[in-house]
């Protein structure tokens, strides 16, 4: 169990292996869900990007190019995430 510490403005920080557990990184968002027994469950967020986001990140002009192994184990990776 990881015992974290409530901030003076009422915020907390998770800690990194917490972070890593639930699949998240910088910019990244979690939920939390209100348990009617005063828990609380914490998972990673759902993608809410569209399929037009998507395509669009191909029309670039600029930035790395990706191959499309790269491109694959991009989106095998996310796909993973969002299970």
């Amino acid at each position: 169990m990881t015992t974290l510490t409530i901030t003076t403005k009422g915020q907390i920080t998770l800690k990194r292996e917490l972070l890593k557990h639930l699949g998240v990184g910088p910019g990244e968002k979690i939920e939390a869900h209100k348990l009617s027994d005063g828990r609380i469950v914490v998972k990673a967020a759902a993608p809410n990007g569209t399929i037009s986001d998507f395509i669009g990140c191909f029309s670039q002009k600029t930035g790395p190019k990706l191959t499309i192994d790269e491109v694959n184990a991009i989106a095998a990776r996310e796909w993973a995430k969002a299970k």
